[in-house]
C-alpha cells in the first residue's frame, strides 16, 4: 500500500537504445509516444545524419523511419492516433505512415528558410499537432519576418496565421484545437491566437524593471492557463483570458511540463542542478520531490545569469539542445523520458515510477 501523500518514486531507469550514436527525444512539450504508447519516438545520428527512429514497444525492436539528408530534427511530432510521424525537411512539411514507412509531402514552402541560425528558439523549428491530428502548426522564416502556418493534415491546405518579427515554439491547446500559444521575442514572449489567425494577442507583459526572463511556457490541460518559467526565480501559472498570475513554485525549474491531467509537473533544473523533479500542482506552493538524476551537461552559458541576458546585448548563444534533459511524462503517467549526455554521447532514457500519477 502506497502513502497517497507521498510522491511517486523511480524504481528503474533504462536506456532506450544502446547504439552509441548521438540521440535525443522530441522537445519537452512535444510527445515522444503516441497516445496508446505503441511506439516511442526519438532522433538518432547513427547514419551520419539525424533521422527519426521508433522503439516498437510490443517487442522492443528499433526501426528507422526517415531517410533524408535535410531533416529538421527538432520538428518531429508523432500523431496522437499512432498512424504517422510529422516533420519538416528543408522547405518541405512531411509525414511518414508508420504501417508501411511511406513518406508523404503535405506542403512545400518553396525556397523559404524554415530555421533561423543558432541552436535555440526559432532555430529549432519545433512544430505542433492538434490533439485530434487534424491541424499542424509549422513556423517558417520569411525574408523579413517569421510566419506561423497552420496546415490542414487532411488536404494539405496551409494558412499563415501569424506574421511577426519572431514567432516560434507553437503549441495547440491540449483540449481545444481552436487555440494555440506561441513564443515571441524576449520582451514580449507569451502569445495566444485562434487557429484561423484571429484574436492574436500578447498575454503576459513582463516586469522589465527587474529584467524578468519569461521562458518555456506550456499549456496546462483542463484549464486556460499557461505554465511559465520566471528564470531562475520559479514557476507561475497564467490565465490567458484574465492575465491573472499565480505563483506555483520557487524551484529553479528549467523545462517544466504537466502530465495529461494537468495535475503533476516534471521539470529539469539548472544552477544548481537538483535533478529531475516532480511537483504536485494540487499541493502547497513550493513543494517538490526529486525523481531521478540525469547528470546532463546542460550547456548554454546564457542560463548562468539571474536576469534576462538579452536585455544586455543581442545574443547568439550556443546551447546544444541534446545536452538538455527536456523531461516529459508518458500518457499513462508512469514514465519519465529524458535525454542525457552523462555518458559522453547524448542518449534517451526512460525512468519508471512505482505507480502512475493522477489519471
Amino acid at each position: 500500500m502506497h502513502d497517497a501523500a507521498a510522491p511517486p518514486m523511480v524504481t528503474a531507469i533504462r536506456r532506450v537504445d544502446v547504439d552509441g550514436a548521438l540521440q535525443h527525444h522530441p522537445y519537452f512539450y512535444v510527445p515522444c509516444y503516441d497516445d496508446r504508447m505503441e511506439r516511442l519516438f526519438f532522433v538518432s545520428h547513427r547514419t551520419g545524419t539525424p533521422q527519426i527512429f521508433v522503439e516498437r514497444r510490443s517487442d522492443g525492436r528499433v526501426l528507422q523511419v526517415t531517410q533524408r539528408s535535410d531533416l529538421n530534427e527538432w520538428s518531429l511530432h508523432p500523431s496522437h492516433d499512432g498512424r504517422y510521424v510529422y516533420y519538416t525537411a528543408g522547405p518541405l512539411a512531411c509525414r511518414t505512415r508508420l504501417d508501411d514507412l511511406r513518406e508523404e509531402i503535405i506542403a512545400d514552402f518553396d525556397a523559404a528558410r524554415m530555421l533561423a541560425g543558432g541552436t535555440v528558439g526559432d532555430a529549432m523549428g519545433v512544430t505542433s499537432l492538434s490533439r485530434d491530428d487534424a491541424w499542424w502548426a509549422v513556423p517558417v522564416r520569411g525574408q523579413s519576418a517569421a510566419r506561423l502556418f497552420v496546415i490542414d493534415t487532411r488536404n494539405g491546405e496551409k494558412t499563415c496565421i501569424v506574421e511577426a518579427p519572431r514567432a516560434f515554439h507553437p503549441e495547440f491547446h491540449p483540449d481545444d484545437p481552436e487555440w494555440l500559444r506561441y513564443s515571441g521575442p524576449h520582451d514580449a514572449r507569451a502569445w495566444v491566437v485562434r487557429r484561423d489567425g484571429s484574436e492574436n494577442r500578447l498575454v503576459y507583459r513582463r516586469d522589465a524593471g527587474r529584467k524578468e526572463w519569461v521562458v518555456h511556457e506550456t499549456w496546462i490541460p483542463g484549464t486556460r492557463d499557461l505554465l511559465v518559467v520566471d528564470w531562475p526565480r520559479g514557476l507561475f501559472r497564467l490565465d490567458v483570458d484574465t492575465q491573472r498570475r499565480t505563483e506555483v513554485s520557487s524551484l529553479n525549474a528549467w523545462h517544466p511540463v504537466t502530465d495529461r491531467t494537468g495535475s503533476w509537473i516534471v521539470a529539469d533544473t539548472r544552477n544548481p542542478d537538483r535533478g529531475i523533479c516532480l511537483i504536485d500542482l494540487r499541493r502547497s506552493y513550493g513543494e517538490y520531490s526529486v525523481a531521478c538524476w540525469s547528470g546532463a551537461s546542460n550547456q548554454g552559458d546564457h542560463w548562468d545569469v539571474r536576469h534576462c541576458p538579452y536585455d544586455d546585448a543581442p545574443l547568439a548563444p550556443r546551447a546544444p539542445q541534446h545536452t538538455h534533459p527536456h523531461p516529459q511524462l508518458s500518457p499513462d503517467g508512469q514514465r519519465i523520458v529524458f535525454t542525457t549526455d552523462a555518458g559522453g554521447t547524448p542518449a534517451v532514457f526512460e525512468a519508471r515510477l512505482d505507480r502512475p500519477l493522477a489519471r
